[in-house]
């Protein structure tokens, strides 16, 4: 079903779970470890697809900002340390975009760094996808390999996508396990309202907030709005409007118990891979998790634990790959340095000090020329 920019059918469904292999764990964390109420996460994740979704009118992922999950996961922050982290970070992106910082990052990082960040970025992704798969010993291997050929049978197949396929295949483990036994049975919820203090919002940027800022600037931000030209080059959506979007999610939905929230090269090249071309797919995977959240918030944390991870690895792995191959687009000269400069630290080290690294060499190199062409 088409309606006017927007598609609806099985094809946007297999890209809206496309991306679902970042957000099972960093959701499960969230609920499990820091104790945040299913129902406002999801629903407020659906929300902010939707709108995302309809204002866009293309794909858009909407993921968990990784550094601030992470340790909020390692240090057990309680929820309103949480909600007030993605205050934190509503304020920080509506700052980048209004002042105009953010396209100026956006200017003078050169496309050698951009694809530095996206080979890094499917790396980390197709080493963490072989962590999945292997994790279960010989069973989880099978498993990963017959979901790799299933998505290479019917990635392109517009009646039985493969995300949608490998999605249901999980829920069949999952009920041949016997694992659906003992859990909750639905029930309606609805988020709460949430409060924080301003304290625990710096605290929260001192822990957390500045590693996470040029992990989102490079890969929620500039690596997207890249990839969203080479997709689709008639709509490119700017860096400004990017931070923007996440300023104005995360100013919201803390209050009502969503966590902090960012976009994604790795998400959005998952969408895409599964099939995702219109805003369909945000519309549709919003729906699915408004529809968890109201119905499912007491299961969702062990449906999700229980879902194979060898399943969400083979997507990984195969999104992984296809990030790589953006190093062709680098020119085969001195450009190619600064770019393996870049995966070298920010596969060592972390993504922030692959993009310093990057910049500075390509910039620093830039400049020794001038001076040379003077000279």
């Amino acid at each position: 079903m088409k309606i006017g920019n927007f598609e609806f059918n099985m094809r946007e469904l297999g890209g809206a779970m496309g991306d679902f292999g970042t957000l099972f764990p960093l959701a499960i964390g969230y609920i499990v470890v820091c104790k945040l109420n299913p129902a406002g996460l999801l629903i407020m994740m659906g929300l902010a697809n939707v709108a995302t979704g309809l204002v866009y009118r293309l794909p858009m992922p909407i993921e968990p900002m990784k550094v601030l999950a992470v340790v909020a996961i390692a240090e057990q922050w309680p929820p309103s340390m949480v909600y007030a982290s993605a205050f934190a970070m509503g304020v920080t992106w509506m700052i980048m975009s209004i002042t105009g910082l953010m396209s100026l990052v956006a200017r003078i990082t050169p496309e050698s760094v951009i694809r530095g960040i996206q080979v890094a970025l499917g790396i980390m992704l197709a080493v963490q996808a072989l962590q999945m798969i292997s994790a279960t010993g010989w069973q989880g291997w099978v498993l990963g390999i017959v979901s790799i050929g299933v998505v290479l049978l019917l990635r392109q197949n517009r009646f039985a996508p493969a995300a949608v396929v490998l999605v249901l295949m999980g829920v069949v483990v999952i009920y041949v396990k016997g694992l659906f036994q003992g859990m909750p049975a639905p029930h309606f919820a609805w988020p709460g309202w949430y409060s924080f203090d301003m304290a625990e919002a710096w605290q929260a940027m001192l822990r957390a907030g500045f590693s996470q800022l040029p992990l989102t600037a490079t890969n929620a931000v500039i690596a997207t709005a890249v990839l969203i030209r080479g997709y689709w080059p008639d709509r490119p959506v700017s860096e400004k409007k990017l931070a923007l979007n996440m300023g104005v999610i995360n100013l919201i939905v803390p209050f009502f118990g969503g966590m902090p929230m960012c976009h994604g090269a790795g998400g959005l090249a998952g969408q895409y891979y599964f099939g995702a071309r219109t805003g369909g797919t945000n519309i549709i995977e919003g729906v699915i998790e408004i529809g968890l959240g109201l119905f499912l918030a007491g299961s969702i944390a062990g449906l999700f634990a229980a879902f194979p991870l060898a399943i969400v690895g083979a997507m990984m792995l195969l999104v992984g790959l296809e990030l790589t191959k953006s190093v062709r687009e680098v020119s085969w000269d001195w450009q190619l340095f600064p770019t393996a400069l870049t995966v070298i630290v920010s596969l060592g080290m972390n993504m922030a000090y692959g993009f310093l690294v990057g910049m500075v060499v390509h910039h620093g190199w830039n400049i020794l020329r001038a001076k040379d062409s003077m000279s």
